[in-house]
């Protein structure tokens, strides 16, 4: 398994998490978009920042015929993944395992 098809099933299980969790949002009036977009961006830059630092600094290695071969400074495109499955995962959890408002109880 390639770094990729490991990657895309992370971050199709987060994608499905996400919908999940802006559709709950929705429902209860919370903000969602902006959560996930401003944690993406954070963790994308501090994805590439200290990736690439780790690999300039020799840490780890990647198999090179499991990379796509593209980079961002030295980290390779696929360990972008993490940060965006984290990005849709999270603010959803955050979503889904909050209190019920006690309008939406009755309503429902």
């Amino acid at each position: 398994m390639t770094y990729v098809q490991l990657d895309l099933l992370v971050v199709a299980g987060a994608a499905v998490l996400a919908v999940v969790g802006a559709r709950a949002a929705r429902r209860r009036q919370t903000p969602f978009v902006l959560p996930v977009v401003v944690t993406l961006a954070l963790l994308v830059a501090l994805t590439v920042v200290f990736d690439s630092l780790m690999i300039s600094a020799d840490l780890f290695r990647y198999d090179a015929a499991a990379l796509l071969g593209v980079t961002l400074w030295h980290a390779p495109v696929e360990d972008l993944a993490w940060p965006v499955a984290a990005a849709l995962a999270l603010p959803s959890v955050w979503v889904l395992l909050a209190p019920v408002p006690a309008r939406e109880r009755i309503d429902a």
